[in-house]
C-alpha cells in the first residue's frame, strides 16, 4: 500500500500539482486514501449532486422529467459547450437538459435544470446520504460571476497572475461549492448500489454518467475496450477534477475521486488531466491485486 501512495505522490508531484485522491471497490468496501477527508473545490463535479436531487424530486412528485422547460438568450449562463454556446431560444425537456449537463458539462443545462429544483434540494439529496462535507453554496452561473468579480476589469489575461488565482472565492472551499474524495465515492457507491434514489432512478443516472464524451482525464488511464468509465469532470482556474466508477469485465467495480490544484495556471495543461487517469490506474490497480485493505493509510500530498 505504501508503494501505492508513493506512486500516486510521485505522479501529482510530476504533473506539478496538489492531489486529493479516494479509491474504493464498490463490492469489498477496500480502498486506496491519498487525503481522502481533504476539502477541495467540486466545481462542475457538483452537477452530480444536482443530477441526483432532480431523479429524487422527480420520485416524490415534484416534477416530471419529461417536462419542457424554456432556455432564453438572455441571462443564459456562460460556457463553451451545449445550450450555452447556442443562439437562439431553445425548448427542452429536464431529462435532455440533464444529459447535456452530463456529457459535455452544459452550465446553461445546469441552470435551467438548478432554477427548477433549487440549491436547498441539492443540499437535501447529498444531506440524505450522509455526505457532511458536501455542500452547494452558488449556482454554476453565480461561481463563475464571482470569477469575473474577482478577476476584476483587466478580465481572463488577469488569470495568469498568481496573486489574482489567490484571491478567487470560487478556488476556496470554505467560499465554494464543495466536498470531499471520500463523499464523492460514498455518494458514487450508493448510486452503483441503487441506494441513492430508486433503482430506476440510480440506472438512469448511471446511464449519463457513462454518456461522458471527454476521454482526457480518467479514461485515460483505462485505454481498453472491455473497462467501462463512467464519470463527472470538473474545472475552473488551476482545479481539475473528475470522479467516476470504473467496471472490468469480470465484474470489478471501482468508485474513484481525484482532484487536482494546478500550479501553472495556463488553461490547457495536459499532464495535469492526465494525473488524474495516471493517479487512478494506481489505485485500481492496487485494489485489484489485494494489496490493500478496508483500513488503507493517508499521505498527504505537497
Amino acid at each position: 500500500m505504501n508503494r501505492t501512495l508513493q506512486q500516486i505522490h510521485s505522479a501529482f508531484s510530476e504533473a506539478c500539482a496538489t492531489g486529493w485522491l479516494h479509491a474504493v471497490d464498490i463490492d469489498s468496501g477496500a480502498e486506496v486514501n491519498a487525503n481522502a477527508d481533504g476539502a477541495v473545490v467540486t466545481a462542475s463535479v457538483h452537477k452530480l449532486c444536482l443530477l441526483l436531487a432532480l431523479h429524487q424530486q422527480a420520485e416524490q412528485g415534484l416534477l416530471d422529467l419529461t417536462e419542457q422547460v424554456e432556455c432564453a438568450t438572455d441571462g443564459r449562463a456562460a460556457g463553451p459547450t451545449g445550450l450555452a454556446v447556442m443562439l437562439d431560444p431553445v425548448r427542452i425537456s429536464l431529462r435532455d437538459a440533464a444529459y447535456l449537463m452530463m456529457a459535455v458539462s452544459d452550465n446553461a443545462a445546469a441552470e435551467v435544470i438548478l432554477e427548477r429544483v433549487g440549491l436547498d434540494a441539492v443540499n437535501a439529496a447529498t444531506t440524505r446520504l450522509g455526505l457532511t462535507h458536501t455542500r452547494a453554496v452558488h449556482t454554476f452561473a453565480h461561481t463563475l460571476a464571482t470569477i469575473r468579480e474577482d478577476v476584476g476589469p483587466v478580465g481572463a489575461p488577469a488569470l495568469a497572475d498568481p496573486r489574482v488565482i489567490a484571491r478567487l472565492r470560487a478556488l476556496d472551499p470554505a467560499r465554494t461549492n464543495r466536498s470531499t474524495p471520500r463523499d464523492m465515492t460514498r455518494l458514487l457507491c450508493a448510486l452503483w448500489r441503487d441506494e441513492a434514489c430508486s433503482p430506476e432512478g440510480c440506472a438512469a443516472i448511471r446511464r449519463l454518467l457513462g454518456l461522458q464524451v471527454w476521454p482526457h482525464r480518467m479514461a485515460a488511464g483505462f485505454p481498453f475496450d472491455d473497462v467501462h468509465v463512467a464519470g463527472k469532470t470538473g474545472s475552473l482556474p488551476t482545479v481539475r477534477n473528475e470522479v467516476g466508477v470504473i467496471e472490468y469485465p469480470d465484474g470489478g467495480r471501482y468508485a474513484i475521486a481525484v482532484f487536482t490544484r494546478a500550479v501553472n495556471p495556463a488553461a490547457t495543461l495536459p499532464s495535469v488531466d492526465a494525473v488524474i487517469g495516471t493517479t487512478a490506474r494506481l489505485a485500481v490497480d492496487a485494489l485489484r491485486a489485494g494489496s490493500v485493505t478496508t483500513a488503507a493509510s493517508t499521505t498527504r500530498l505537497p
